[in-house]
Parts: structure tokens; C-alpha cells; sequence
């Protein structure tokens, strides 16, 4: 028997983060570090925006996450760490926009 190549490619999540005060950046970036414990995630990032554009500064965190499917991802969303997460992120940010593909 033939072994199967599979075509998946996992779910890519992207969330982009401003924060209400310049101060919050770090507290943000290390509240959201604590999602990377989350077991369904297979790859996690969460950095500063390096991006030096005069034109749009809007962004100061961004957060990237990969996961094997969309249960997975629904597991990470559902998972206590996730709940903690927002308590701790939601009073310091301004903005949040979030996509997945």
C-alpha cells in the first residue's frame, strides 16, 4: 500500500495589537506570550512591530499562530490560558484585528 501525501496546510492566525498607552507594549507582549502553552498550537509567535512605516503605526504587537485544523484551533480559543490571556491583554489594548487563513 502506498503512503498518502497530504495536501493540508495548517491554519495560519494572525492578530495585530495597539495599545492604549506606549507602556503597555512589553506587558502586552508578555501577557500574550503565555498563549504559546497552549497545547493545540504547533507554532507561536508574538513580537513588537519592527515595521518602520511612517504612513501606518497603527500596530505595535502582532501575534502568529499555526494550528493543525480548525478544531484546533477552536481547542485554542476554548482553553483556559486563552480566558486568562484576554483578562490580562484586553485593559491595555486599543485595537485588535485578527485573521486566519
Amino acid at each position: 500500500m502506498s503512503e498518502q501525501v497530504s495536501n493540508r496546510r495548517p491554519i495560519r492566525h494572525v492578530v495585530l495589537f495597539s495599545s492604549k498607552h506606549p507602556d503597555n507594549i512589553e506587558p502586552m507582549i508578555n501577557g500574550l506570550s503565555m498563549l504559546a502553552k497552549i497545547p493545540t498550537v504547533s507554532h507561536f509567535e508574538v513580537s513588537r512591530n519592527r515595521n518602520e512605516d511612517h504612513y501606518s503605526n497603527e500596530v505595535d504587537v502582532i501575534v502568529y499562530a499555526e494550528f493543525e485544523d480548525a478544531a484546533a484551533l477552536e481547542a485554542y480559543r476554548a482553553h483556559p490560558i486563552y480566558q486568562k490571556c484576554i483578562e490580562v491583554v484586553r485593559p491595555l489594548r486599543e485595537l485588535r484585528l485578527a485573521a486566519d487563513f
